[in-house]
């Protein structure tokens, strides 16, 4: 697949919707579903930090990714998640899923065990050498405890099926390095929502979102100006988002933006422990700002 084309503009992490008994609720997974492609959400992302794939069984995680799937209908390229702080299992894992009609699966960097950075490249090249379709690096160290850094990112970016990377550190420099010394073909995007105008002055491909749940029409248009290099209209959009942006991260992902999601009719505000939904105060300033967006 022409990857650099696919996977371009706005990547959506998928909240994984769940009704007050705390199960996936499916109708309103659909109602998402098509609220994000007509949005004109590029590609969806599944089973990510956002989609609380940490507290959904394994079965689950299978009939989930299936709907999705079936829901998208082509429509869209799907990404999987798939990561974990153990490569056997993570290897183990890879044969959950039919990959038919999934287009590259996200690992994110091992959590909780703190591998060196020979350690994230050895991890790494084992997944991408036994993974059927190609592999999207996750890089989060606000999340895992650990960083990968630009010279890491970059000799894995030479590595056969490893395709790009969701770039999350927030270090701007990190991320000015691999711009700089990537491969032409290597897809960067930020998985930091409100950096995203200044990272696509930078250069990079793309967002894997977590505003877009919600707001997918400005923040795709906001990527399509930047992509363009038409950044009087980004800006325009980004000073009307940043505000709501800010919220949805007060208290956590993905309760702020399930709470969105719910004040905007799409799902039922319920998460699974350990999360909890937002406080009343942040709702009802999400309430207060969603209803004033313009």
């Amino acid at each position: 697949m022409n990857n650099s084309k696919k996977l371009q503009g706005l990547g959506v992490a998928l909240v994984t919707p769940f009704d007050p008994k705390k199960e996936i609720d499916y109708n309103a997974t659909k109602q998402l579903i098509e609220f994000l492609i007509q949005g004109g959400a590029n590609f969806l992302v599944v089973l990510g930090t956002t989609g609380e794939a940490a507290t959904l069984s394994e079965k689950e995680k299978k009939a989930f990714v299936k709907f999705v799937v079936k829901q998208a209908g082509k429509r869209v390229p799907i990404i999987v998640g798939v990561g974990g702080n153990s490569t056997a299992h993570v290897i183990e894992t890879l044969d959950s899923y039919d990959y038919d009609d999934i287009d590259a699966i996200l690992s994110v960097t091992p959590y909780y065990n703190k591998p060196s950075q020979k350690g994230l490249e050895l991890h790494f090249k084992e997944i991408a050498s036994k993974s059927p379709v190609p592999v999207i690096l996750y890089n989060v160290p606000g999340r895992t405890g650990v960083n990968m850094t630009a010279e890491t990112t970059l000799k894995l970016a030479q590595v056969p099926n490893i395709i790009g990377i969701k770039e999350a550190s927030g270090n701007l420099n990190q991320l000015s390095y691999i711009l700089r010394d990537k491969p032409e073909s290597f897809l960067v995007m930020s998985g930091d929502d409100g950096l995203a105008l200044p990272q696509l002055a930078m250069g990079i491909d793309g967002v894997i979102s977590v505003l877009g749940n919600a707001f997918p029409k400005p923040f795709s248009e906001m990527i399509k100006f930047g992509l363009a290099g038409n950044f009087v209209e980004a800006r325009k959009i980004n000073n009307k988002l940043i505000e709501i942006t800010d919220a949805l991260f007060v208290e956590g992902n993905p309760a702020g933006i399930k709470a969105a999601l719910s004040i905007q009719g799409i799902i039922e505000n319920c998460l699974r422990l350990p999360l909890a939904p937002v406080s009343e105060s942040t709702f009802n300033k999400l309430a207060l700002l969603i209803k004033n967006f313009k």
